[in-house]
């Protein structure tokens, strides 16, 4: 792993050299070998799909899957990545000292970023080409469900980027097991920031034990609330496409709470529109009373990230209290609330300590492409340097540069 990681950490200065109209052509070569390869990259994911479906769940197998729909959503990601402006060596700030020092703040890259993800193979690209853009080199080490799926398409952007720079900007740790995380995230002399994508439990282990500066991503314990006065046709419509669009991912709600003025209205309109796709309700004490085929929740379904047509529902008495379940449960992602009441809306914008915050609108907007990044390098569930949606903005550092003519201190 040492002589791995320390080829990524020269190839840092190869990067620095090329232009910002290369990394262009770098970014579209490979747009095109992923399409040319596209049989190739299909042909390992479906041998990581048959081992897969023996040890995760078959929900889980969504975020595994690559056919040829989604290679050209990484494709559409990378043209929308090329169009974005070319942050690296932007003057963020000049000004100029009594003293007639000029200090201007530059944007510059991190240097290496390691990523650690699970089972989500077009993260391999998305987290290369956000790097490459930002003249950052990467350490990509995914889970052994996708293993044979990441070195397919390492080895496509490897091939697709030797002509520009050196390919083990983009470094990918083929080991799978426990230890070789356990190893990677000690080595501090080789990597400048660590960026953990996956569950719970990886998410803790890294904030436990890694000695490399991290940004804390991704579990999403969600919650759509809908208000007294909120339209009933968008709260099913939203709470519909929030769980169940795609429930295996970070951005789906988990738990739903509903005003106690309308739950006896609401209530079987929803378990209505549910059971058309399977979804399963687990309801407090309160709740269940209005609804026919609920399971009784537990206290631990309002902290469960299921991942899963699952949903817990909780009535509650206004804003005010929504609000205050939502601070305790939360992991800070996103919530979302429905209503017409601006008041309730501004009340719920302003409490809540979430990264993402929706009014009368979907939590599975939480996304890079969606908010207009080309892609993301992860969802950023702390406060400190990003939060929310990480583009390119959010791997990049400043530095400052000091120009004089001779002064000195006294």
């Amino acid at each position: 792993m040492d002589q791995l990681l320390k080829k990524c950490k020269d190839s840092v200065s190869s990067l620095n050299k090329v232009s910002n109209e290369d990394i262009k052509k770098i970014l579209l070569n490979i747009k095109e070998a992923l399409w040319n390869n596209k049989d190739n990259i299909i042909e390992a994911n479906q041998k990581d799909m048959v081992i897969a479906k023996d040890i995760i769940k078959p929900q889980m197998l969504d975020r595994l899957k690559l056919d040829e729909k989604r290679i050209k959503g990484l494709c559409d990601s990378i043209d929308a990545l090329v169009k974005l402006p070319d942050y690296i060596g932007e003057t963020i700030e000049e000004y100029t000292r009594p003293n007639g020092l000029i200090i201007k703040k530059v944007r510059v890259p991190f240097g290496v970023i390691a990523s650690i993800f699970e089972a989500r193979p077009n993260v391999c690209v998305d987290i290369a080409c956000l790097c490459l853009k930002t003249k950052n080199a990467c350490v990509l080490k995914g889970g052994k469900e996708a293993i044979n799926t990441n070195i397919a398409l390492v080895n496509v952007m490897k091939n697709a980027i030797k002509d520009y720079c050196d390919p083990n900007c983009i470094t990918l740790i083929d080991r799978t097991d426990r230890q070789a995380t356990d190893e990677l995230i000690t080595k501090r002399e080789y990597i400048d920031l660590l960026i953990p994508r996956g569950s719970k439990g990886l998410i803790q282990y890294i904030v436990m034990n890694s000695k490399i500066p991290f940004i804390e991503t991704g579990a999403g314990n969600c919650t759509l609330y809908v208000e007294k006065t909120a339209n009933f046709d968008m709260a099913l419509n939203v709470a519909l496409n929030a769980k169940h669009q795609r429930p295996s991912v970070c951005n789906s709600i988990e738990n739903l709470l509903v005003d106690r003025d309308i739950a006896k209205e609401f209530l079987p309109k929803l378990e209505e529109l549910f059971s058309q796709y399977n979804i399963e309700l687990r309801a407090d004490d309160e709740a269940i009373k209005y609804l026919n085929n609920a399971k009784p929740a537990t206290p631990e379904d309002f902290d469960t990230e299921y991942n899963d047509d699952i949903i817990a529902i909780k009535i509650v008495k206004d804003v005010n209290e929504a609000i205050i379940f939502i601070n305790t449960h939360s992991t800070k992602h996103s919530e979302s609330i429905i209503t017409e009441d601006l008041a309730a809306k501004e009340a719920f914008f302003n409490e809540i300590d979430s990264a993402c915050l929706y009014h009368n609108a979907s939590t599975r907007f939480t996304d890079g492409g969606e908010f207009g990044f080309g892609a993301e390098i992860g969802i950023s569930t702390t406060k400190v340097h990003a939060r929310g949606p990480m583009g390119l903005k959010e791997i990049t550092t400043y530095k400052y540069l000091i120009s004089g003519n001779g002064q000195v201190r006294k």
